[in-house]
């Protein structure tokens, strides 16, 4: 069942709703401009236009559960932002001198490396270079209400995946590997692009950077972390990949198409892509739950993920899909949803 048909209105217009409508249509006045239309008084008439709209507005109501929501007006990071990732920020932001250091070390040299590194090895995506992603891009950053519109490159790569470098709020970018694009719908690759910039609409900035650096062995670069302090990091990593997961959901509207793309990451292929059960993946996970909810189970489910820098697949479907049936992800969809205006 796809969210976007069933959480904003009911699934169809009940017998008798559908019934009055009709009737609404069929006002009295329609008879009387067929039959003696100059003697249909004003008011009648106004009357009449209005019951239109009204039964015009019912329809659409009833019709338009699939309209998405173009814009979220006035949306901040903490509208969606997942309760670990806030609580391991905060943790971060009690180790003394350690977002200072990170932001020196990772300055404007290191930035304009990184910036060359993809002038030189990618695709920068625009309007007259792979114009199909960037408007996938500009939508997604519309649909968020994000500012700025990141850069985007495409990199070849054998392996599907895609991140975000930010170094002090400075031309963060987002880079999406050629096998990803190989692998996903366009929806779904949409869905990727809508969790990078998750990132930026979080601020994770410095943080992402060097908890990237970390999963992918760069410890040289960053001396003198404990493992305590690493280990935090890869921990507020794997939490703010949930925020953003959520943040591919709010550009996606609908659960399916984000659970869809973490089960094509986690064991998908092009080959395969007809014969993937959505709900069988979302099965998996609840039977993960229950294999790790005994005292053994926990302790093994934390000795699996405690050097991950994301979250194990399965559980990043439950969580998204937990998400899209809450309160709070219902409410920023019904408080942008567009509705008719009946005349005054």
């Amino acid at each position: 069942m796809r969210l976007s048909k069933s959480v904003i209105w009911h699934q169809c217009t009940p017998p008798n709703l559908l019934r009055q409508t009709e009737s609404l249509t069929s006002a009295p006045c329609h008879t009387l401009r067929q039959k003696h239309a100059s003697s249909c008084p004003p008011s009648v008439k106004k009357r009449h236009q209005r019951l239109q709209v009204v039964a015009a507005a019912v329809l659409d109501k009833a019709a338009s559960s699939t309209a998405r929501v173009e814009t979220f007006a006035g949306l901040q990071g903490d509208d969606f932002r997942h309760p670990l990732d806030q609580q391991n920020t905060r943790l971060l932001r009690l180790l003394p001198g350690l977002e200072l250091v990170a932001k020196n070390m990772l300055g404007p040299v290191a930035e304009q490396v990184l910036l060359l590194e993809n002038i030189g090895t990618s695709l920068l995506v625009g309007p007259t270079q792979l114009a199909s992603l960037h408007k996938l891009l500009v939508q997604a950053t519309t649909t968020l209400h994000m500012k700025n519109v990141p850069d985007l490159y495409v990199r070849q790569n054998p392996v599907p995946n895609a991140y975000t470098l930010a170094i002090a709020g400075r031309r963060p970018f987002v880079v999406v590997h050629t096998a990803l694009l190989e692998l996903l719908e366009p929806a779904e690759v949409q869905a990727v692009i809508a969790h990078e910039l998750g990132h930026l609409k979080c601020s994770h900035g410095v943080w992402l950077t060097i908890a990237n650096l970390l999963a992918s062995g760069a410890l040289s670069l960053l001396p003198g972390l404990s493992d305590a302090v690493t280990e935090g990091l890869l921990r507020w990593l794997r939490a703010a990949e949930l925020t953003c997961d959520r943040a591919a959901l709010l550009v996606a509207q609908d659960p399916r198409i984000v659970v869809s793309a973490l089960m094509k990451l986690a064991g998908g292929s092009p080959s395969l892509s007809k014969e993937l059960n959505i709900d069988a993946f979302l099965e998996q996970a609840r039977s993960y739950d229950e294999a790790s909810s005994t005292l053994l189970g926990w302790y093994l489910r934390n000795a699996q993920t405690r050097a991950l820098s994301h979250p194990l697949p399965v559980m990043r479907a439950r969580e998204i899909d937990l998400w899209s049936r809450s309160p709070e992800y219902l409410r920023l969809l019904s408080r942008n949803q567009r509705r008719p205006k009946l005349p005054r």
